[in-house]
């Protein structure tokens, strides 16, 4: 993986790292998870002329056990072992981390901001454990998450399916809160507003 002032790594060597972190016997007991999850990654450093948004997204590797989580994690999937302009997507198997996707097309996500690359391993990896795990009580409403490694600050993201659902996305939100340990109010986003006007900076719903 890349080092600190190296450029980011291809999709390619991500997905062969992927392969190498979980090509190991197995143990004697695998402990499954409750839904399968999937790793992608998009190299956002130097967008192809004309291309479309999302076209450098690349699916890395699909896992449904807690070992395999771990040596996914451990060995790659930390957004501290990533130089800036890299999107690293924990999303639930079969739903793409695209405002397209049919699972999104009518949600949103809250967001939060880091300034530190320890804050933002440790928000990251706090989320994760608390959707492979089911923490949320609406568990069902959420899609995944997504890392943004930026050359000045990071940025997090909870994606959700249905924006309109003041209430849920709220419970959401303020247990996200709790979860990463932050203080500071967050915003929640719908998709469709962002698409109507990228320049906004205000929030749906925030908590």
């Amino acid at each position: 993986m890349a080092a600190e002032g190296d450029v980011v790594p291809s999709e390619t060597e991500v997905e062969q790292a992927a392969a190498v972190a979980v090509a190991r016997p197995p143990p004697p007991q695998m402990h499954k998870l409750e839904r399968r999850w999937t790793f992608w990654f998009d190299n956002q450093s130097k967008p192809k002329q004309g291309a479309a948004w999302g076209s450098s997204l690349k699916k890395i590797y699909t896992f449904d056990t807690v070992e395999d989580f771990w040596c996914l994690y451990d060995q790659i999937f930390q957004p501290s072992k990533f130089t800036a302009n890299a999107d690293i997507h924990c999303f639930k198997d079969g739903i793409e981390p695209k405002w397209e996707d049919p699972q999104c097309a009518n949600g949103g996500k809250w967001s939060a901001i880091s300034s530190r690359k320890s804050n933002l391993d440790s928000m990251w990896l706090e989320t994760l454990m608390a959707l492979i795990g089911e923490q949320f009580d609406e568990s069902d409403e959420i899609c995944g998450v997504v890392a943004s490694v930026r050359q000045r600050q990071d940025k997090l993201a909870l994606w959700t399916r249905t924006a309109s659902n003041e209430a849920v996305q709220t419970s959401i939100g303020r247990k996200w809160k709790e979860i990463i340990d932050v203080t500071d109010k967050i915003q929640y986003t719908a998709h469709d507003d962002s698409r109507r006007d990228k320049s906004s900076r205000s929030g749906r719903y925030s908590v």
